[in-house]
């Protein structure tokens, strides 16, 4: 009997053993460390309640009680590796489902870094806890019609899921977060008492006010916009080319801005030297300016009908427009006439390159030809400018007679000794600027280099 008891001694003490262990684990308190919250509403909390950390279990509900202002004092033990807690610490109840009252949890949520920390035995204060909300409190508030609807409600959602719950369950879990960011805000809104969020409503409400004032401008600007969309819309093709070359823009942009770096450096003299003449003299231009500016209005405005008019071929854009056309027949060669062709301006530049010997020979007697061009508005040996008069040449049949008193007709046998007497011939290789009178230092007429003409052959006449 002695050696068959002793064992079942050991082994029923070895279970008691682990019964107590599992006791102590399970519903032992979270540690050494320890804090009180104060609530309102106790929600039906009872000893063993979880205490929970995003979601996670850090501590246990040790005791409930009364206090002596009858306010509901919750002990909480809290776990070591979360201790200890910093002041602006949340306790939160959450009912985590409609079944039994064991469910519910004291939820906390940590104050900011920088709080102090709580002291062992330390408060969680009124302020900042709040008990969970009862369905039967929410329903009461309701008058019937309302519950009644409420109810109709429910139904519709039971059916509508019905055969989905696995889906609406799933969805479910999304709510909380967002409820919770809710609170969040709501908190922020209210802690300053709302005085903030009044006066944003306020704020609101006059700007509704003014521009309920200004319907017709706000009714112009809308009825103008959708003018200015239709036609973006109209051009969708060509904004479309506009964004597809838009990267390659902007990356040229970048690379010319980055070289722009060494320019702004160099320009911080011009900048210093420019001040004073923009802070001392440009202002009267400016102020010159103004009036100008007013009276060029119309101008811009023709400027822009210019550009852009209404119609076909009658402005600048559709001008431009045409440009690839004009290139092509000006710039290259294709198949004109039955045979290859340059462009128009290719063929010209090869014509004026032919002619440059023959302009370039001209060229030193341009004076010349103008000089010669302006003696049909008068008449003499000089202009205005001195220059001589290149007068017509007439031989009279007649001469004086020694008294001065009567015409006598010269004999013919005299007549071609007289007029090479008193006439210059072959006077056909006169230098560029012969026209004019010799200069004193002799720098004129002028020879130009590759001509051979007779400096000799000058103007006539005193």
């Amino acid at each position: 009997m002695d050696r068959i008891g002793l064992p079942r001694i050991a082994a029923i003490a070895a279970i008691v053993v682990v019964l107590l262990l599992l006791v102590l684990l399970t519903f032992a308190g979270g540690g050494g460390y320890k804090v009180t919250a104060r609530m309102v509403n106790t929600s039906q909390l009872v000893k063993g309640n979880l205490v929970t950390l995003a979601g996670e279990r850090v501590g246990t509900v040790e005791d409930i009680r009364l206090s002596d202002d009858g306010i509901g004092v919750v002990e909480l033990a809290i776990d070591d590796d979360v201790a200890p807690l910093r002041r602006g610490t949340r306790g939160v109840v959450r009912i985590r489902s409609l079944s039994g009252v064991a469910n519910r949890v004291v939820e906390l949520q940590l104050g900011p870094n920088e709080g102090a920390d709580i002291e062992d035995g330390g408060e969680i204060p009124m302020a900042d806890t709040q008990g969970a909300v009862e369905l039967d409190a929410v329903f009461n508030t309701f008058d019937p019609a309302t519950r009644e609807g409420v109810q109709k409600t429910i139904r519709l959602l039971r059916d509508f899921n019905a055969g989905h719950e696995d889906d609406a369950r799933a969805a479910l879990r999304y709510l909380d977060p967002a409820l919770s960011a809710s609170s969040r805000l709501f908190r922020e809104l209210n802690r300053d008492n709302g005085r903030d969020l009044e006066r944003f409503v306020t704020e609101t409400s006059r700007l509704v006010t003014d521009l309920s004032a200004r319907d017709d401008d706000l009714a112009g600007l809308v009825s103008n916009l959708g003018t200015t969309m239709n036609a973006l819309a109209s051009e969708r093709a060509d904004l479309g080319e506009a964004v597809e070359r838009l990267p390659g823009f902007l990356r040229r942009a970048n690379t010319t801005f980055v070289n722009l770096r060494a320019t702004l450096g160099d320009l911080d003299p011009l900048v210093e030297a420019a001040r004073p003449v923009v802070r001392d003299d440009l202002r009267p231009l400016f102020a010159q300016l103004r009036p100008f500016a007013q009276a060029a209005a119309p101008t811009v405005r023709d400027l822009s009908r210019t550009i852009r008019r209404p119609g076909a071929d009658n402005d600048l854009v559709e001008l431009l427009r045409r440009q690839p056309a004009l290139d092509r027949v000006a710039n290259q060669t294709a198949e004109r006439n039955g045979e290859r062709r340059p462009g128009a301006f290719q063929a010209s530049q090869a014509a004026s390159k032919a002619a440059t010997p023959q302009l370039a020979y001209f060229r030193p007697y341009g004076t010349d030809l103008v000089g010669w061009l302006d003696d049909f508005s008068h008449s003499g040996q000089y202009d205005a400018l001195g220059g001589f008069s290149r007068a017509g040449l007439q031989l009279s049949q007649f001469t004086f007679s020694p008294l001065l008193d009567a015409l006598l007709p010269v004999p013919p046998e005299m007549r071609e000794a007289l007029t090479l007497g008193t006439v210059k011939i072959g006077r056909n290789n006169r230098c560029p600027g012969s026209i004019e009178r010799r200069a004193e230092d002799g720098s004129n007429p002028y020879v130009p280099e590759g001509i051979d003409c007779d400096r000799s052959q000058e103007a006539i006449g005193p």
